[in-house]
């Protein structure tokens, strides 16, 4: 199953709709990995034979890549890509700044505490310190979520400013974010999530206050100008 977690539907008169099309499907392609045809379609909300009019031209590219069944991959523009990016490093030199405040983080509340991005699209998890917990949160690593509803969200929607929310993205768990104020057009977050049960409003209050303490020394270390304040 695609679920779609770019742009799609969202009108901009700084992008033509067709350019929007093509980015969408892209975008679509790189979230599923292998997805046919029709997935994509329904998940671009375009009709069949529009999306593989845009898919063959990403392809002609080499965006994107088509194997014997018909499932579209990442390319090899793409790789490169990617692998010219990677020899920049930023988001290398982010998590490796960021890990020490994770552990931290996470041996003072006791929950597992991840690092996550976004693009103002959606947001996704770069790193995390799990929980020594027998009963912990996992997983989210290289996973994209949704910014509507979700903590991590509202947090980089209100840079500085605590969110809290409970199942919101995963039933009986509870997320506690906070993003870093003045970076730009990426959103950076940090997250402390855990079971439901054991983030109840005292715990929550004491967890916002270690992730302010957190984000701030990682602010610091980022040369940002930091401004947080628990909620």
């Amino acid at each position: 199953m695609v679920t779609q977690t770019s742009r799609v539907g969202e009108e901009s008169d700084a992008v033509p709709r067709s350019i929007g099309r093509v980015l969408d499907l892209l975008e679509i392609v790189l979230d599923a990995g292998p997805c046919n045809l029709t997935a994509a379609a329904a998940a671009s909300g375009l009709t069949p034979t529009t999306a593989l009019r845009h898919l063959r031209a990403l392809e002609a590219r080499g965006y994107v890549d088509r194997d014997s069944a018909g499932r579209f991959s990442v390319g090899p523009t793409m790789i490169r890509i990617a692998a010219a990016i990677r020899e920049l490093d930023p988001l290398d030199r982010l998590v490796t700044a960021a890990r020490p405040h994770l552990e931290s983080l996470a041996d003072q509340t006791g929950e597992s505490t991840y690092l996550a991005v976004s693009d103002g699209a959606v947001a996704t998890y770069l790193a995390t310190v799990e929980s020594s917990r027998a009963i912990r949160h996992v997983g989210w690593v290289g996973q994209n979520v949704t910014l509507a509803g979700s903590a991590v969200g509202e947090a980089l929607a209100c840079p500085g400013v605590v969110a809290i929310r409970t199942g919101a993205v995963e039933p009986d768990t509870t997320a506690v974010s906070l993003a870093l104020t003045d970076t730009g057009s990426l959103g950076i977050a940090v997250s402390v999530i855990g079971p439901a049960h054991r983030l109840q409003p005292r715990a929550r209050k004491q967890v916002a206050d270690a992730l302010v303490e957190a984000v701030g020394r990682l602010g610091r270390d980022l040369g940002l100008d930091v401004e947080a304040a628990a909620s």
